[in-house]
């Protein structure tokens, strides 16, 4: 207080308590918010969390792609898997905290890229700044004395003049924006280039709203949907027609495109015994029909990783099976089953199972857990196998339930299982019955007399051995991605953009020539926006390029 080289109302002059901060309001509050999520540092950090948060996606299954899968982890982890559910763990992309991330996300970038695009806009069309009054203070700087004849002061303004108007000539031709800047006893020209990279900033963070856009408001008219096809079975492109369907939005029964398709054959190629990898699958081929309304049919086959389009979906082929055809007859002869059953492959060899259920036609209602085994053999321990993928020695063998399936209550049930309780059995097990065991074209008797079971065969005339004596499944998934293109295109424009931003150098040239009585100086610089390892091998080029051209006349 009493230091007179202070003035009286310095800062610390006081107490603390009189320093008082400005109040913000809720207008302010509100700015400095929007300041901060627009940030390019805030639009970074919610792209890392947005990848972050796709990571439970992978992890754990989700209702949208695998509906069994999530059924089946509820089984397997009935203490976890309520709390996963709750922290929407099971719908990660519909779930509220990964729309917010995403919206953030979005509104920050869009923040961020418009405010650079009107400053960019207006640097382009702005002219390259005036040159520095001192070349020589810039770290990349060159210079040359060129010599004068005759009238010194006139042929020095002339040469100066030249040299700079060459020089404009030879950035122009390199890609340079040019403008002049003459006077005060010398004559100049500024460069400016890099530009692009600007552009290519732009570009990389426009196309990335781009994705996002595309993959939200595509994502409302995308579907998948999965169907089992036994050889022979039919599909027709409406709801009740799939086995399972996850539909986007925007999508309903009346925005599906009609079209059939019919599996005609399916085929399976093994590595056979006595080779290396024998037993394994070596091609998978779906071969099926396909017809639009007022078209004709169309012959495709479906491979792994080869889609087939139909009208616009991709038909991808996710697993393939036997399909055991089995008719059952009441104690009477009459037909009360007959189908292809799905069994479903638990191992390379292609032990199967499989359920049958028969609701009516019987005093009760009948269910049958079984297992096929294309190639059966017997384990020393008893037990029965598969040992090879093909049908060499087809067996089929049945435990039999009788007693109330629980569908008649509308409860929803899965055809690949069955629940046993409420059930008696009656063959396998401990029934005190053997299970039943059947091959191809043979017919065996339901136990207490309940009638028969056969299994038949399919083979076609002419086949070999057990060839085609059983009819194969392939399961199918049908998916149409609106999106798809969309997103590919914003994602190159992204790359390009990132290319652009990466390799494009900015940076700032000036020649400036100074007449200096007999002769003049001329000086060469240049000025990086950013890292730039060549702008001096760039500087130099300009130099020795410049100086190796024809002096300009007087």
């Amino acid at each position: 207080m009493t230091d007179p080289l202070r003035p009286s109302d310095h800062a610390d002059s006081g107490s603390a308590d009189e320093v008082t901060q400005p109040k913000l309001g809720v207008v302010g509050w509100l700015r400095w918010g929007w300041r901060q999520l627009t940030s390019m540092r805030t639009a970074l950090v919610l792209l890392l969390l947005l990848a972050i948060a796709a990571v439970p996606g992978s992890l754990v299954p989700q209702r949208s792609a695998d509906p069994n899968g999530v059924t089946q982890y509820f089984t397997d982890n009935p203490d976890l898997a309520p709390v996963l559910d709750k922290l929407s763990l099971f719908d990660v992309y519909t779930s509220p905290w990964f729309s917010a991330i995403y919206l953030l996300l979005f509104i920050s970038l869009i923040g961020c890229v418009l405010p650079r695009t009107k400053h960019h806009w207006k640097a382009l069309r702005s002219q390259p700044p005036r040159t520095p009054a001192r070349l020589s203070r810039l770290d990349d700087h060159r210079s040359r004395t060129i010599a004068v004849e005759g009238d010194a002061d006139a042929d020095a303004d002339a040469v100066a003049a030249a040299a700079v108007e060459s020089a404009a000539a030879q950035l122009r031709k390199s890609g340079y924006r040019v403008a002049r800047y003459d006077g005060r006893g010398s004559f100049s020209v500024s460069a400016e280039r890099g530009y692009l990279r600007e552009t290519g900033n732009l570009l990389f963070h426009g196309a990335l709203v781009g994705v996002l856009i595309a993959v939200g408001v595509g994502g409302g008219f995308t579907y998948t949907g999965q169907r089992v096809l036994v050889e022979g079975q039919a599909f027709a492109n409406s709801l009740l027609d799939y086995s399972s369907f996850n539909p986007g939005r925007f999508v309903s029964g009346d925005t599906l495109t009609p079209y059939s398709m019919t599996l005609d054959k399916f085929d399976v190629t093994y590595v056979p015994p006595g080779q290396p990898g024998s037993g394994q699958a070596g091609d998978f081929v779906a071969h099926v029909t396909t017809q639009a309304p007022g078209t004709d049919p169309q012959d495709g086959e479906v491979r792994v990783n080869h889609p087939l389009d139909v009208q616009g979906d991709r038909v991808y082929l996710l697993g393939n099976g036997y399909a055991p055809t089995v008719t059952i007859r009441d104690a009477q002869g009459n037909e009360v089953f007959h189908d292809s059953v799905a069994f479903l492959p638990q191992d390379a060899n292609m032990t199967s199972l499989g359920v049958i259920k028969v609701a009516d036609g019987l005093p009760e209602q009948l269910g049958l857990l079984g297992f096929f085994y294309p190639t059966m053999d017997v384990l020393p321990s008893g037990a029965l196998t598969s040992t090879y993928g093909a049908l060499e020695y087809p067996t089929l063998t049945l435990r039999v339930y009788e007693g109330d399936l629980g569908i008649d209550d509308g409860t929803p049930r899965s055809v690949y299982t069955l629940d046993p309780s409420g059930m008696t059995q009656i063959a396998g097990g401990d029934s005190g019955n053997p299970a039943i065991q059947l091959m191809p074209g043979q017919t065996e008797d339901l136990p207490n007399g309940l009638g028969t079971i056969t299994f038949e065969n399919e083979a076609p005339a002419g086949a070999v051995g057990y060839e085609g004596s059983v009819k194969r499944f392939a399961s199918l998934s049908i998916h149409r991605d609106l999106a798809g293109p969309w997103v590919l295109s914003f994602a190159l424009l992204a790359l390009l953009g990132l290319l652009a931003a990466l390799f494009v150098p900015r940076r700032r040239m000036w020649v400036k020539a100074t007449p200096q009585g007999d002769s003049v100086l001329v000086e060469y610089a240049g000025l990086a926006r950013g890292e730039d390892p060549t702008l001096a091998a760039a500087v130099d080029q300009l130099a020795d390029k410049h100086g190796a051209a024809p002096p300009p006349p007087p």
